[in-house]
């Protein structure tokens, strides 16, 4: 089992790492795959150690983000633990290689895991509805989208992850960084070291 790359893996207990040593099962999967469709209801939880997944809505042909090694794919989440259609596709762009784990496996962890708990509470901050509303492959107006996105939260706030915002929008690092600077600037939000928040 390899998930070094995930931020949560380092913190687990030692129970949640046999329970996943147990529970997961490896996959690797071809180029150009359709992993699920927007409208499939998700029963399982991709966690990616190799390639790139796009997660594009079909009827407008509009990219969400990407997912790339270490990150754990909001819509594919979101579908299997509220047992909701997926708002997204989500189709390989190279091979890849990760983990599967199955819905119940995956509710057991959540219980038992503090340390997993709060992963996933800290990628639904980067929340369902505003990702299917944004526009995510375009560098054009990014400060509005970050204000866009941050608004969307319950409570106007997000985790300070630069890395986790340049690949759901899909830009560079370094722009996200001068976008915030920027923002900071004007006095539009407040960043600190756990959070970028509304002013």
């Amino acid at each position: 089992m390899s998930l070094e790359k995930f931020s949560f893996y380092k913190k687990l207990e030692p129970e949640a790492i046999e329970f996943l040593q147990k529970n997961l099962e490896a996959v690797k999967v071809p180029k150009d795959t359709l992993l699920f469709s927007e409208g499939d209801v998700c029963d399982s939880i991709l966690f990616l150690t190799s390639g790139e997944v796009q997660l594009i809505q079909e009827e407008k042909q509009n990219e969400l983000y990407r997912l790339y090694p270490g990150d754990q794919c909001i819509v594919n989440t979101a579908s299997t633990l509220s047992q909701t259609p997926a708002i997204a596709s989500a189709i390989t762009q190279t091979e890849i290689e990760g983990y599967i784990l199955d819905m119940y496996s995956v509710k057991i962890l959540a219980k038992n895991s503090e340390p997993y708990l709060s992963y996933l509470f800290e990628i639904y901050t980067l929340n369902v509805t505003g990702l299917a509303n944004l526009n995510f492959s375009a560098l054009h107006d990014l400060d509005s989208k970050i204000v866009g996105l941050i608004r969307s939260t319950s409570d106007k706030s997000i985790k300070n992850d630069i890395t986790a915002l340049a690949t759901s929008f899909n830009v560079a690092k370094e722009s996200v960084e001068r976008i915030l600077k920027s923002l900071q600037n004007d006095n539009i939000i407040a960043i600190d070291d756990e959070t970028i928040r509304l002013v």
